[in-house]
């Protein structure tokens, strides 16, 4: 079967840029060797925010007297919780099938390999063997959960996020390894529905540790009153099994204390690796750096005709990140003229309660590049809306170029800051300046306003503080 444009993995990059190819014009293949959608619609993004938005409603429902409603006591019904995630996961699935056959992508379902002169080998699970051939094809094969030596990952005793989403019964007590954006998400989640959680991470800042140094404060304040207990600057040595459980043993990096903590399962949530075995991409001469493709600015490998996209690459490992570089890459390779991606202005968020929004510089990176900077900040308490709807927790933080005005950062934690940080992202993109931040009316009352009130803040104008 010949094709203008071949695509490895289906996921938020590869469907994406098969969408993308075929709006172009192109002959497009879509090889998939699991479930259409990838890990972000079937294991990722979609069916961890249908948990975590039981979990808010359960707590709604819990603190329904704060808002004035009275309601007979609530449990969860964690298989319910499940199976419900899991209906939200197989209808997205089904619908990135409707979008295949809309824009007349071939689906083939199978492992594929990489072969000389630009062909791919695909292998049923049967065994039966297709081989696919194109001007033009693309890696998209995404990640899976990092494994670290001395956490080996059973499915069992120790489990990765696929297996957190589907637990059969909700465990007394959790260990979690990493305090990155899955393991803040799954901390929230099954505190929630009861179970006592510990949150253990490497580095010396502890939760969100990539995030400005402020977000990880508050969040661990946070974290603290809802009860999760979370241990920074710290390893975890081994688990040993016992008749009981599991007992994982830590050590504080700084002192070198150890500490037993007795647990029902641990999760491992210490990073992606990327998906780039068994693709034949060594025996095609592909430049691997640091477990990852190499690409240029349009996402080609070395070798013509191979590209990679999304979390086989150095990018920030993230659906929308996935979504724009296939997009530039087929758009690329047919003719367009294309604008590199600014991965500084790549918008994070996490969806623990409070969420967690960011883009651009922290507080300190902007420090450690030489930017004389303002920084404003607004918290929620302040704000009316936030008020009125009962979630007063957290703060906008946002830094300006003292010189130009330029709008270096910014960082959010509260209700719906996932919904607000666009505005920065575009507005970043525009090279608007503090002062039209300032100036830009915005509508009362909205939690949005606070992005405003700590633009102020940074000018020394800030009215409600």
């Amino acid at each position: 079967m010949k094709f203008d444009i071949i695509v490895i993995g289906s996921g938020p990059g590869g469907y994406v840029a098969a969408i993308r190819a075929a709006q172009l014009g192109k002959q497009v293949a879509i090889v998939e060797r699991e479930s259409l959608g990838g890990i972000c619609l079937n294991w990722g993004c979609i069916p961890t925010k249908a948990l975590l938005k039981s979990a808010q409603v359960f707590e709604y429902i819990k603190h329904a007297s704060d808002y004035g409603i009275q309601v007979s006591e609530a449990k969860p019904e964690f298989g319910n919780i499940v199976k419900r995630s899991r209906n939200v996961a197989d209808g997205m699935s089904k619908g990135i099938q409707f979008l295949m056959k809309k824009n007349k992508i071939q689906v083939v379902m199978g492992t594929a390999k990489l072969l000389k002169d630009k062909k791919v080998e695909v292998t049923d699970n049967a065994g039966k063997k297709d081989l696919l051939t194109a001007d033009h094809v693309i890696i998209a094969t995404g990640g899976r959960a990092k494994e670290l030596p001395n956490l080996p990952i059973d499915g069992k005793n120790i489990i990765d996020y696929r297996k957190a989403m589907s637990l059969e019964s909700l465990p007394k007590k959790m260990v979690i390894v990493g305090a990155g954006a899955i393991g803040v998400e799954f901390a929230y989640f099954y505190n929630s529905m009861g179970t006592q959680v510990t949150v253990v991470e490497f580095m010396e800042q502890g939760l969100v540790p990539r995030e400005d140094s402020d977000i990880s404060k508050e969040l661990t304040k946070i974290f603290k009153k809802a009860g999760i207990q979370s241990l920074a600057n710290t390893s975890v040595e081994k688990v040993e099994k016992t008749k009981e459980g599991l007992i994982v043993l830590t050590k504080d990096r700084k002192d070198n204390k150890e500490t037993k903590i007795e647990c029902d399962v641990v999760l491992s949530a210490a990073g992606v690796t990327a998906n780039i075995e068994n693709l034949g991409l060594e025996d095609l001469g592909v430049i691997i750096e640091k477990g990852l493709i190499k690409v240029d600015a349009q996402y080609k490998t070395n070798v013509a005709g191979i590209y990679a996209i999304g979390d086989v690459t150095p990018g920030q490992a993230l659906a929308h990140v996935a979504s724009a570089e296939g997009i530039i890459c087929v758009e690329s390779i047919a003719g367009h003229h294309t604008q590199p991606i600014d991965y500084n202005n790549i918008p994070g968020c996490t969806y623990c309660n409070p969420e967690i929004a960011s883009v651009g510089y922290t507080e300190q990176a902007a420090k450690d590049a030489g930017y004389e900077i303002l920084v404003g900040k607004f918290p929620f308490s302040a704000s009316g809306k936030a008020s009125a709807s009962g979630s007063k927790e957290g703060f906008v933080k946002v830094i300006f170029d003292k010189k130009y005005g330029e709008f270096l950062g910014a960082h959010m934690i509260g209700m719906n800051v996932t919904e607000m940080i666009a505005e920065v992202v575009v507005a970043r993109k525009l090279e608007t300046t503090g002062h039209e931040i300032v100036k830009a009316i915005h509508p009362h009352p909205t939690m949005s306003e606070a992005i405003m009130e700590a633009a102020a803040a940074a000018y020394g104008e800030v009215i409600h503080l």
